[in-house]
């Protein structure tokens, strides 16, 4: 069932989103090679912890820890641990906050040292697919116009979209409905109402877009073995149009009007 959220709990979620967001951006400024994956896991949780705030990934599924740490061809889900990261590589982090019973969810994909030409601009063109895919949320949108929006992008520039792992609705939960593909046909799917609060997280990948699960259970990765990237947003569909709730400081434009065709930001 999907739940409609008033502006009360978008705001408690608005909240939770602040606390996530200033977690991922510290992480970004801290990471370095060097760290482990475990490392960026602790400094993550005592972010999120002296905000008052609780990790919402650990005890979920099972799930002991607070951010998936996913690094080059590792798609999402990578557990952290003793891995050292080290120059060169693609870190895609993960976290979730609860604060007051209701949930923020996002993602970054974080180059550890100087990164390759070719991972830079898959790191560029997925983070213009998230964005590309906020844009569309728009009151009276309906849901396939998001992954339609991502999908072509991504391809456009010869990259695949991961099918098997799709974004969410999140609200009291992690993960609520609907299902947010990042592929779809535009003008298909649920319509987009006020109050409505999804999770959109392209998965973006250099070569195939099939993937499997490593023997952990959790570890997704590509199959082909290339790089994938992740980022990700908990955004809230409003009348004045798509509420990014994970905002970070800097290094984003808040108006995602700029994404949108020239023909919808003139309407």
């Amino acid at each position: 069932m999907i739940t409609i959220k008033s502006a009360r709990e978008i705001e408690l979620m608005r909240v939770s989103g602040k606390i996530t967001a200033k977690t991922l951006t510290m992480l970004m400024k801290t990471v370095k090679p060097g760290m482990t994956t475990a490392d960026v896991d602790r400094l993550a949780e005592d972010s999120i912890r002296s905000m008052g705030g609780t990790p919402t990934f650990i005890g979920y599924n099972g799930y002991a820890h607070t951010i998936c740490a996913s690094v080059n061809e590792e798609v999402v889900h990578g557990i952290p641990g003793p891995r050292v990261l080290t120059e060169g590589d693609l870190l895609s982090i993960d976290i979730g906050t609860t604060l007051d019973g209701y949930v923020s969810d996002s993602a970054v994909t974080i180059p550890i040292g100087e990164v390759s030409a070719a991972a830079k601009r898959l790191m560029d063109v997925t983070q213009e697919c998230l964005m590309l895919g906020i844009a569309q949320m728009q009151a009276g949108n309906r849901l396939g116009d998001i992954g339609h929006a991502v999908q072509q992008h991504a391809e456009s520039h010869g990259y695949g979209v991961v099918r098997q792992l799709v974004g969410h609705g999140i609200g009291t939960k992690m993960h609520e409905e609907p299902q947010v593909p990042n592929y779809g046909t535009a003008g298909h799917g649920t319509v987009l109402r006020p109050g409505l609060v999804l999770a959109i997280e392209p998965m973006i990948t250099e070569g195939t877009f099939e993937v499997e699960t490593l023997d952990d259970g959790w570890t997704v990765i590509t199959e082909d073995g290339k790089l994938a990237a992740h980022f990700e947003h908990t955004i809230a569909v409003t009348n004045e149009g798509p509420k990014i709730l994970t905002l970070r400081d800097y290094a984003e434009h808040p108006d995602v009007n700029r994404f949108r065709p020239k023909e919808e930001a003139a309407a």
